[in-house]
Protein backbone atom coordinates (compact mmCIF):
# COMPACT_ATOMS: atom_id res chain seq x y z
CA UNK A 1 0.00 0.00 0.00
CA UNK A 2 3.43 2.49 0.55
CA UNK A 3 4.40 1.68 -2.75
CA UNK A 4 1.03 2.60 -3.73
CA UNK A 5 0.50 6.06 -2.31
CA UNK A 6 4.01 6.43 -3.50
CA UNK A 7 2.96 5.73 -6.82
CA UNK A 8 0.32 7.90 -6.87
CA UNK A 9 1.93 11.16 -5.63
CA UNK A 10 4.67 10.30 -8.03
CA UNK A 11 1.72 10.34 -10.22
CA UNK A 12 0.11 13.57 -9.45
CA UNK A 13 3.45 15.56 -9.08
CA UNK A 14 4.36 14.79 -12.60
CA UNK A 15 0.57 15.97 -13.91
CA UNK A 16 1.16 19.43 -12.20
CA UNK A 17 -1.48 18.73 -9.02
CA UNK A 18 -1.96 17.22 -6.14
CA UNK A 19 -4.66 14.43 -5.84
CA UNK A 20 -7.30 12.58 -4.00
CA UNK A 21 -8.24 8.90 -4.89
CA UNK A 22 -10.61 6.39 -4.02
CA UNK A 23 -11.47 2.78 -5.44
CA UNK A 24 -14.25 0.07 -4.26
CA UNK A 25 -14.96 -2.88 -5.28
CA UNK A 26 -18.24 -3.04 -5.28
CA UNK A 27 -18.56 -6.94 -5.06
CA UNK A 28 -16.19 -7.88 -2.21
CA UNK A 29 -15.92 -4.84 -0.37
CA UNK A 30 -12.05 -4.52 -0.75
CA UNK A 31 -10.94 -0.77 -1.12
CA UNK A 32 -7.72 1.62 -1.10
CA UNK A 33 -6.55 5.07 -2.31
CA UNK A 34 -4.88 7.92 -1.49
CA UNK A 35 -6.50 10.99 1.01
CA UNK A 36 -9.20 8.91 0.60
CA UNK A 37 -10.98 11.18 3.67
CA UNK A 38 -9.62 14.77 2.53
CA UNK A 39 -12.41 17.21 1.92
CA UNK A 40 -12.20 17.66 -1.79
CA UNK A 41 -14.10 20.03 -4.12
CA UNK A 42 -17.02 18.18 -6.27
CA UNK A 43 -17.59 20.79 -8.97
CA UNK A 44 -20.18 18.75 -11.53
CA UNK A 45 -20.35 15.84 -9.29
CA UNK A 46 -22.51 17.58 -7.61
CA UNK A 47 -24.78 16.27 -10.16
CA UNK A 48 -24.81 12.87 -9.59
CA UNK A 49 -27.62 13.22 -6.52
CA UNK A 50 -29.52 15.91 -8.35
CA UNK A 51 -29.95 13.31 -10.87
CA UNK A 52 -30.80 10.38 -8.62
CA UNK A 53 -33.73 12.84 -6.53
CA UNK A 54 -34.84 13.36 -10.52
CA UNK A 55 -34.83 9.55 -10.83
CA UNK A 56 -36.33 8.73 -7.16
CA UNK A 57 -39.14 11.30 -8.01
CA UNK A 58 -39.85 10.11 -11.56
CA UNK A 59 -39.83 5.93 -10.09
CA UNK A 60 -42.74 7.27 -7.48
CA UNK A 61 -44.96 8.69 -9.66
CA UNK A 62 -43.99 12.17 -7.85
CA UNK A 63 -42.98 13.91 -11.16
CA UNK A 64 -43.84 13.01 -15.14
CA UNK A 65 -40.53 12.53 -16.92
CA UNK A 66 -42.36 13.56 -20.29
CA UNK A 67 -43.55 17.22 -18.58
CA UNK A 68 -42.61 20.30 -20.66
CA UNK A 69 -40.06 22.71 -19.68
CA UNK A 70 -38.25 25.66 -21.07
CA UNK A 71 -35.04 26.79 -20.45
CA UNK A 72 -34.70 30.56 -20.55
CA UNK A 73 -32.64 33.25 -20.27
CA UNK A 74 -32.89 33.12 -17.04
CA UNK A 75 -31.05 30.11 -16.62
CA UNK A 76 -27.95 30.09 -19.36
CA UNK A 77 -24.95 31.43 -18.93
CA UNK A 78 -23.17 30.28 -21.67
CA UNK A 79 -21.55 27.00 -21.44
CA UNK A 80 -22.36 23.25 -22.43
CA UNK A 81 -25.65 22.67 -24.29
CA UNK A 82 -28.92 24.26 -23.21
CA UNK A 83 -26.65 26.55 -21.46
CA UNK A 84 -24.92 28.24 -24.25
CA UNK A 85 -28.05 28.40 -26.31
CA UNK A 86 -28.93 31.77 -27.72
CA UNK A 87 -32.81 31.31 -27.47
CA UNK A 88 -35.26 29.67 -24.83
CA UNK A 89 -35.29 25.84 -25.33
CA UNK A 90 -38.67 23.75 -24.56
CA UNK A 91 -37.23 19.73 -23.37
CA UNK A 92 -38.93 17.49 -21.01
CA UNK A 93 -37.90 16.43 -17.39
CA UNK A 94 -36.00 13.42 -18.58
CA UNK A 95 -34.34 15.47 -20.58
CA UNK A 96 -32.95 17.93 -18.28
CA UNK A 97 -31.33 15.01 -16.58
CA UNK A 98 -30.29 13.53 -19.85
CA UNK A 99 -27.97 16.84 -20.75
CA UNK A 100 -26.78 17.87 -17.00
CA UNK A 101 -25.30 14.11 -17.20
CA UNK A 102 -24.08 13.84 -20.30
CA UNK A 103 -22.30 17.11 -21.41
CA UNK A 104 -22.86 18.74 -17.98
CA UNK A 105 -25.56 21.43 -18.87
CA UNK A 106 -25.40 23.91 -16.16
CA UNK A 107 -28.66 25.96 -17.46
CA UNK A 108 -30.67 22.22 -17.28
CA UNK A 109 -28.88 21.32 -14.31
CA UNK A 110 -30.96 24.51 -12.69
CA UNK A 111 -33.85 24.15 -14.07
CA UNK A 112 -33.89 20.61 -12.70
CA UNK A 113 -32.67 21.47 -9.53
CA UNK A 114 -35.68 23.93 -9.57
CA UNK A 115 -38.33 21.33 -10.40
CA UNK A 116 -36.99 18.61 -7.66
CA UNK A 117 -36.85 20.97 -5.30
CA UNK A 118 -33.31 21.44 -3.60
CA UNK A 119 -34.49 20.38 -0.24
CA UNK A 120 -35.56 17.07 -1.21
CA UNK A 121 -32.17 16.66 -2.90
CA UNK A 122 -30.89 17.53 0.52
CA UNK A 123 -33.25 15.16 2.42
CA UNK A 124 -32.19 12.00 -0.09
CA UNK A 125 -28.81 12.50 0.72
CA UNK A 126 -29.01 12.91 4.45
CA UNK A 127 -31.65 9.44 4.55
CA UNK A 128 -28.93 8.18 2.53
CA UNK A 129 -26.42 8.68 5.36
CA UNK A 130 -24.33 11.31 3.44
CA UNK A 131 -24.79 14.36 5.70
CA UNK A 132 -21.29 15.47 4.30
CA UNK A 133 -22.16 15.36 0.89
CA UNK A 134 -22.75 18.81 -0.79
CA UNK A 135 -25.18 20.09 -3.59
CA UNK A 136 -25.93 23.60 -5.58
CA UNK A 137 -26.93 25.00 -7.96
CA UNK A 138 -24.94 26.22 -10.74
CA UNK A 139 -26.03 29.72 -10.43
CA UNK A 140 -25.51 30.09 -6.67
CA UNK A 141 -21.43 29.39 -7.70
CA UNK A 142 -21.17 31.94 -10.61
CA UNK A 143 -22.93 34.42 -8.49
CA UNK A 144 -20.36 33.93 -6.03
CA UNK A 145 -17.19 33.86 -8.97
CA UNK A 146 -18.83 37.63 -9.57
CA UNK A 147 -19.01 38.95 -6.18
CA UNK A 148 -15.63 37.85 -5.39
CA UNK A 149 -14.06 39.36 -8.46
CA UNK A 150 -15.70 42.17 -8.50
CA UNK A 151 -17.49 41.51 -11.84
CA UNK A 152 -21.04 42.96 -13.65
CA UNK A 153 -23.72 40.43 -12.15
CA UNK A 154 -25.92 41.48 -15.63
CA UNK A 155 -22.90 40.26 -18.30
CA UNK A 156 -22.06 36.85 -19.31
CA UNK A 157 -19.54 35.80 -16.18
CA UNK A 158 -17.20 34.02 -18.99
CA UNK A 159 -16.38 37.32 -21.79
CA UNK A 160 -15.59 38.52 -17.77
CA UNK A 161 -13.21 36.18 -17.23
CA UNK A 162 -10.19 36.59 -19.81
CA UNK A 163 -8.66 39.49 -18.29
CA UNK A 164 -8.42 38.32 -14.61
CA UNK A 165 -5.07 37.02 -13.32
CA UNK A 166 -4.57 33.07 -12.94
CA UNK A 167 -3.44 33.54 -9.10
CA UNK A 168 -7.40 35.43 -8.68
CA UNK A 169 -8.92 32.45 -10.34
CA UNK A 170 -7.24 30.03 -8.41
CA UNK A 171 -8.00 31.66 -5.11
CA UNK A 172 -11.97 31.64 -5.55
CA UNK A 173 -14.09 29.86 -2.98
CA UNK A 174 -15.45 27.62 -6.14
CA UNK A 175 -11.59 25.83 -5.73
CA UNK A 176 -12.04 25.67 -1.40
CA UNK A 177 -13.52 22.71 0.03
CA UNK A 178 -14.30 24.87 2.81
CA UNK A 179 -16.69 26.78 0.88
CA UNK A 180 -18.04 25.36 -2.03
CA UNK A 181 -20.08 21.95 -2.41
CA UNK A 182 -17.91 18.88 -1.22
CA UNK A 183 -17.21 15.74 0.01
CA UNK A 184 -14.70 12.77 0.40
CA UNK A 185 -13.37 10.55 -2.35
CA UNK A 186 -14.43 7.71 0.47
CA UNK A 187 -18.01 8.92 0.55
CA UNK A 188 -18.17 9.68 -3.28
CA UNK A 189 -17.41 5.54 -4.26
CA UNK A 190 -20.26 5.10 -1.41
CA UNK A 191 -23.11 7.10 -2.91
CA UNK A 192 -21.97 5.10 -6.46
CA UNK A 193 -21.83 1.86 -4.40
CA UNK A 194 -25.52 2.83 -3.07
CA UNK A 195 -26.56 2.89 -6.73
CA UNK A 196 -25.28 0.31 -8.23
CA UNK A 197 -26.53 -1.65 -5.84
CA UNK A 198 -29.92 -0.89 -5.92
CA UNK A 199 -29.97 0.71 -2.22
CA UNK A 200 -29.89 4.27 -3.10
CA UNK A 201 -33.45 4.31 -4.24
CA UNK A 202 -36.17 2.57 -6.38
CA UNK A 203 -34.29 -0.09 -8.57
CA UNK A 204 -35.56 1.89 -11.26
CA UNK A 205 -34.46 4.61 -10.21
CA UNK A 206 -31.03 3.50 -9.84
CA UNK A 207 -30.63 2.11 -13.04
CA UNK A 208 -32.08 5.15 -14.63
CA UNK A 209 -28.83 7.07 -13.23
CA UNK A 210 -26.51 4.48 -14.52
CA UNK A 211 -28.11 4.37 -17.61
CA UNK A 212 -27.66 8.78 -17.98
CA UNK A 213 -23.82 8.06 -16.51
CA UNK A 214 -23.20 5.37 -18.99
CA UNK A 215 -23.62 7.79 -22.19
CA UNK A 216 -21.41 11.21 -20.45
CA UNK A 217 -19.86 12.26 -23.53
CA UNK A 218 -16.42 13.06 -22.13
CA UNK A 219 -13.77 10.37 -22.75
CA UNK A 220 -10.63 12.03 -21.61
CA UNK A 221 -9.92 11.31 -17.43
CA UNK A 222 -11.22 8.31 -16.57
CA UNK A 223 -11.76 5.93 -19.85
CA UNK A 224 -8.30 7.19 -20.81
CA UNK A 225 -6.99 4.73 -18.08
CA UNK A 226 -8.85 2.23 -19.36
CA UNK A 227 -8.63 1.62 -23.42
CA UNK A 228 -9.61 -2.03 -23.75
CA UNK A 229 -12.19 -3.04 -25.50
CA UNK A 230 -14.38 -5.03 -23.37
CA UNK A 231 -14.02 -2.52 -20.31
CA UNK A 232 -17.43 -0.16 -19.81
CA UNK A 233 -17.36 3.55 -17.90
CA UNK A 234 -19.81 5.33 -16.52
CA UNK A 235 -19.05 8.53 -14.66
CA UNK A 236 -19.39 12.12 -14.08
CA UNK A 237 -17.04 14.60 -14.70
CA UNK A 238 -16.23 18.01 -12.49
CA UNK A 239 -14.26 20.87 -13.59
CA UNK A 240 -14.10 24.43 -12.20
CA UNK A 241 -10.38 26.08 -12.57
CA UNK A 242 -8.04 24.56 -10.41
CA UNK A 243 -10.29 21.45 -10.06
CA UNK A 244 -9.95 18.61 -12.00
CA UNK A 245 -12.47 15.47 -11.19
CA UNK A 246 -14.45 12.56 -12.38
CA UNK A 247 -16.45 9.97 -10.08
CA UNK A 248 -17.96 6.65 -11.94
CA UNK A 249 -17.91 3.17 -12.19
CA UNK A 250 -15.44 0.79 -14.16
CA UNK A 251 -16.58 -2.94 -15.15
CA UNK A 252 -14.82 -5.34 -16.20
CA UNK A 253 -15.67 -7.96 -18.71
CA UNK A 254 -14.90 -10.38 -15.82
CA UNK A 255 -18.12 -9.01 -13.92
CA UNK A 256 -15.47 -7.00 -11.74
CA UNK A 257 -17.13 -4.09 -10.13
CA UNK A 258 -15.31 -0.74 -8.74
CA UNK A 259 -16.64 2.72 -8.26
CA UNK A 260 -14.10 5.31 -8.20
CA UNK A 261 -13.26 9.17 -7.51
CA UNK A 262 -10.27 10.65 -8.63
CA UNK A 263 -10.16 14.47 -7.28
CA UNK A 264 -7.09 17.32 -8.69
CA UNK A 265 -6.46 20.20 -7.49
CA UNK A 266 -3.98 21.69 -10.12
CA UNK A 267 -1.49 24.19 -9.61
CA UNK A 268 -3.36 26.43 -12.74
CA UNK A 269 -6.44 27.33 -13.55
CA UNK A 270 -6.28 26.92 -17.38
CA UNK A 271 -8.76 26.03 -19.06
CA UNK A 272 -6.49 23.25 -21.11
CA UNK A 273 -4.65 20.49 -18.80
CA UNK A 274 -4.26 16.62 -20.81
CA UNK A 275 -1.64 16.23 -18.18
CA UNK A 276 -3.88 16.16 -15.42
CA UNK A 277 -6.73 14.72 -17.46
CA UNK A 278 -4.57 11.74 -18.26
CA UNK A 279 -3.74 11.62 -14.70
CA UNK A 280 -7.37 10.93 -13.67
CA UNK A 281 -7.46 7.79 -16.14
CA UNK A 282 -3.84 6.68 -14.72
CA UNK A 283 -4.56 7.24 -10.89
CA UNK A 284 -8.14 5.20 -11.24
CA UNK A 285 -6.23 2.36 -13.28
CA UNK A 286 -3.31 1.97 -10.49
CA UNK A 287 -5.68 1.48 -7.71
CA UNK A 288 -8.00 -0.81 -9.82
CA UNK A 289 -5.19 -3.20 -10.67
CA UNK A 290 -4.15 -2.99 -7.49
CA UNK A 291 -7.28 -3.93 -6.23
CA UNK A 292 -7.19 -6.64 -8.81
CA UNK A 293 -4.04 -8.11 -8.19
CA UNK A 294 -4.88 -8.47 -4.35
CA UNK A 295 -8.35 -10.38 -5.09
CA UNK A 296 -5.80 -12.63 -7.69
CA UNK A 297 -3.74 -13.51 -4.80
CA UNK A 298 -6.08 -13.89 -2.39
CA UNK A 299 -7.73 -16.46 -5.20
CA UNK A 300 -4.56 -18.45 -5.71
CA UNK A 301 -3.54 -18.29 -2.05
Amino acid sequence: MTSLRSALTRLFAEAGSEGFVHVRDLDTGAEAGHGADTRVVLASVFKIPIALEYARQAADGFLDPAARHTVTAAYRAGGSGTDGCAHDVEMSTRDLAFMMMTISDNAATDLLLDVVGADRVRGTLDGLGFEGFGVSSCRDLDDTIRRELGLDPDRSLDDQLAGVPPERLAALSVGDPARSPSSTPREVTALLAALWRDEAGPARACAEVRGLMGQQVWQHRLVSGFPEKGIRIAGKTGTDFVVRNEAGVVEYPDGGRYAVGVFLRTASPADRQPAADRAIGRAARAVVDHLRSRQDGLRRS
